[in-house]
């Protein structure tokens, strides 16, 4: 009869600290544990033999090779040291309740990454204000517009590829600090341009840096979030993206369109350093097998007073799970439920976000408030951009609970009715004098119309497909099938914004039916497919679709 007996090799660990190692959860949390002696003990001997001596040879060189490829995945920018002196000498820190306070705690780590979806909101809503007088500056058609407008979505394209690689292998952190980077010279290029070559440039760069930060900011945020804050803050995502817009709108009010793109790098130079004050992901450390980053990371997270066993005990079954499963996904695995269904609903939601029209909508919002009879469109634009800052606020509120699934319902349900009103409205215009007062009433119902679809869409359509899209994906495909999606969603909006102001310029009523269409059939999607993720945990929602 044998048993094996592992044995610390550390002369400070006496022989009573012998311990056996689980082969599926083996940590090592300090270099004290890199070694050990291994003993096969039988009845009659403990001696050591060549055999035992084999085994020690190829465990050592498997620690060594380990050790090697973690060096490889070692965070890009380390989660500092300021917490972990915080949690021995909480007493001594000024800030230490405020560090204790895990809702304080998660919601500034919240608020500094929500500086690159402004940064985000700021490129979808700087061509709006700034159309007439790039144009004329620079001498550009409506094409060449056009193309500007459209470019930041090839730009993302570009970035959503990249994005989920970037977010596995240098963590969320890094990933974000690349993404700042090309944002802040894309800004520089446009505000220098002299014609539509660095015009061009600046648009694609900010472009590419927007597509890494769309998929790594609400991945992140579902990540470090607690289960009954993770709806609220996950939807401060978008809350920010339209704080953007509604920013670019009103200063493109009062500041000229080259000032406009040097006020633009703003939030990404203040996300740069403020990112170093902030825990890495700890799903990610764990994933990576950093298991003293991992628990220390989420320990500031929840509050140094706060028992975290359960949670890491949750995380770590579901990293060895998925560890077990291998974290290689075959074409042929993706027939099974586990992964095409999460796939299918996280990218359609996606793409039926964009197919909605919303970017041609807000784009180019100034356009079709012209369109409309508005004396002055650009002030009627930003306050657009108000109202959805208002809608998406109360979103946030909502979602941890209304649940997803009827906010999605409700906001599709809006947006449809909204779009019909909106498209018979300017098929009427077609019919009656510019003069009379029936045209006048078209006009304010299709401002109203505009306005109402907007809020709809700020509800439901615009914050929770990204929530939802980083709460499904499984663990183990979650950078390839975050990038698909992230990638289907910029493919799409890059669509409408291209062809959204040719669309106009051709029937503005035919557009609106067309986007109508698309939301109609968004609400069938809804109430057939997306499952309801509100009050599970991320494991548990892995889990679900077993």
């Amino acid at each position: 009869r044998r048993r094996l007996l592992i044995i610390p090799s550390h002369p400070s660990l006496s022989s009573s600290n012998t311990n056996l190692v689980d082969p599926l959860n083996r940590t090592r949390k300090s270099n004290t544990f890199l070694r050990f002696r291994i003993c096969i003990l039988t009845s009659k001997s403990r001696s050591f033999g060549l055999r035992d001596l084999d085994i020690i040879k190829k465990m050592s060189f498997r620690d060594e090779t380990e050790d090697a490829r973690n060096d490889l995945r070692r965070p890009f920018i380390h989660t500092g040291s300021w917490y972990r002196m915080g949690s021995r000498q909480s007493s001594m820190m000024g800030s230490s309740q405020i560090i204790k306070d895990n809702s304080i705690s998660v919601l500034a780590c919240v608020l500094i990454v929500a500086l690159g979806p402004i940064q985000f909101g700021f490129t979808c809503g700087y061509s709006s204000p700034t159309q007439a007088e790039i144009t004329k500056d620079l001498g550009l058609t409506v094409s060449e517009y056009s193309v500007f407008g459209s470019l930041s979505n090839v730009g993302a394209m570009v970035g959503a590829i990249a994005s989920g690689q970037i977010a596995e292998y240098i963590g969320r952190k890094g990933s974000l600090m690349i993404a700042a980077i090309p944002n802040i010279i894309g800004w520089l290029c446009i505000s220098f341009a002299k014609d539509t070559s660095f015009l061009y440039m600046g648009r694609l760069l900010e472009g590419f840096g927007v597509g890494i930060i769309s998929y790594t900011v609400p991945v992140y945020i579902a990540e470090i979030a607690p289960q009954n804050m993770r709806g609220g803050l996950g939807s401060v995502n978008q809350l920010s993206v339209t704080i953007g817009i509604m920013l670019a709108y009103l200063l493109g009010l009062f500041v000229p369109w080259r000032i406009l793109a040097v006020l633009g790098t703003l939030p990404c130079i203040v996300l740069i350093p403020g990112l170093f004050f902030i825990p890495e992901s700890p799903r990610w450390l764990a994933k990576m097998g950093m298991t003293d980053d991992f628990e220390t990371s989420l320990q500031v997270l929840r509050g140094f007073e706060t028992d975290i066993t359960v949670e890491v005990n949750e995380i770590k079954r579901s990293v060895a799970s998925s560890t077990k499963r291998s974290s290689t996904v075959r074409f042929v695995d993706l027939k099974r439920r586990r992964y095409y269904f999460p796939l299918m609903v996280g990218i359609g939601l996606l793409v039926l976000q964009q197919l909605g029209g919303i970017n041609g909508v807000l784009f180019y919002s100034s356009t079709i408030f012209e369109s409309a009879g508005v004396t002055s469109s650009n002030a009627a634009t930003f306050g657009v951009g108000a109202i959805q800052v208002v809608a998406t606020a109360i979103s946030t509120w909502l979602v941890d609970k209304a649940g997803r699934r009827l906010l999605l319902t409700i906001s599709s349900v809006g947006m449809t009715i909204s779009l019909v009103i909106v498209a018979a409205a300017f098929y009427l215009k077609g019919f009656v004098s510019p003069d009379s007062d029936m045209y006048s009433m078209l006009s304010i119902l299709s401002v109203v119309g505009v306005v109402a679809m907007v809020v709809s869409f700020s509800l439901g359509m615009g914050p929770i497909p990204w929530l939802i899209m980083s709460e499904i994906l499984p663990v183990n495909i979650k950078g390839l099938a975050g990038s698909i999606a992230t990638l289907a969603n910029w493919f799409f909006s890059w669509l409408i914004t291209m062809t959204a102001n040719l669309l106009l310029a051709w029937s503005s009523g035919a557009t609106f039916t067309i986007y109508g269409v698309v939301c109609a059939f968004t609400v069938v999607f809804v109430t057939l497919w997306v499952p309801e993720t509100k009050g599970k945990t991320l494991e548990e929602l892995q889990a679900l679709f077993r």
